[in-house]
């Protein structure tokens, strides 16, 4: 008597994609930071993966959509943590100062992921359009520099950052300086010590707190108490 075939349960089979899709990113991510993202294969990733060639082109056409993949991957979450990161903040000030905190917990925390971002930046920079990385960036943070140009004005409004910056230079200036410094540090690992004497995250904080000190609105000067008129019985001693 023939078995009779037990049906699926629904949704199963959705299921059974993503962790085969899953698969082949986690095998990508590890072999993209032993090797660097240029020395690595189709068919390296798929021997790493487990997957049968023929079913790896089911998900990607090519390398290039595995690193896109990749790489939407580490923004989606990474401005779910950042935007964790502005909770409670009194002004645009604390908002920034909190944003620039969390790139340097990034660093020292999620190395891996930031010497991804360095290797990429590289491809992007030879291989692929800014239309594509526009197109992304608008998809996981439709804010994008906006945002953080929008941070900028309202520190000006509220008083807690300089009054003469141009929002749209300093947020482009802020923006590529820290993670300029972010990646190339993550990028030196260990050799930063070794080179500098110091310590990745106290260099990466330094740089922070100089950049702080460039935004930050200049304190009023302290308010002089106005003197004491001398009464009448002290003017007349002093007269005799």
């Amino acid at each position: 008597m023939p078995r009779k075939k037990t049906a699926k349960p629904p949704g199963s089979y959705p299921a059974h994609r993503e962790r085969q899709r899953r698969r082949i990113l986690d095998a990508a991510w590890t072999l993209f930071d032993e090797r660097g993202i240029d020395r690595v294969s189709m068919a390296e990733i798929t021997s790493s993966s487990g997957v049968q060639p023929s079913t790896i082109y089911q998900y990607f056409a090519n390398k290039d959509e595995i690193v896109w993949a990749v790489i939407a991957d580490v923004m989606q979450k990474a401005s779910a943590r950042a935007q964790q990161s502005l909770e409670a903040t009194p002004n645009a000030l604390a908002r920034i100062t909190a944003l620039l905190d969390f790139m340097a917990d990034e660093l020292v925390n999620n190395s891996v992921t930031v010497r991804f971002m360095a290797q990429f930046d590289a491809m992007y920079a030879r291989h692929w359009p800014a239309e594509r990385l526009i197109t992304l960036e608008s998809q996981i943070n439709p804010g994008g520099f906006n945002a953080f140009r929008g941070l900028i004005c309202d520190g000006i409004a509220d008083g807690s950052l300089r009054h003469d910056l141009d929002p749209d230079l300093t947020m482009h200036a802020v923006i590529n300086t820290v993670i300029g410094a972010q990646r190339r540090l993550a990028s030196l690992g260990s050799k930063v010590e070794q080179e500098y004497g110091q310590p990745v995250d106290r260099l990466f904080r330094e740089t922070i707190r100089i950049l702080l000190l460039g935004l930050r609105a200049p304190e009023p000067p302290p308010r002089r108490r106005p003197r004491k008129k001398p009464s009448k019985v002290q003017s007349r001693k002093r007269t005799r």
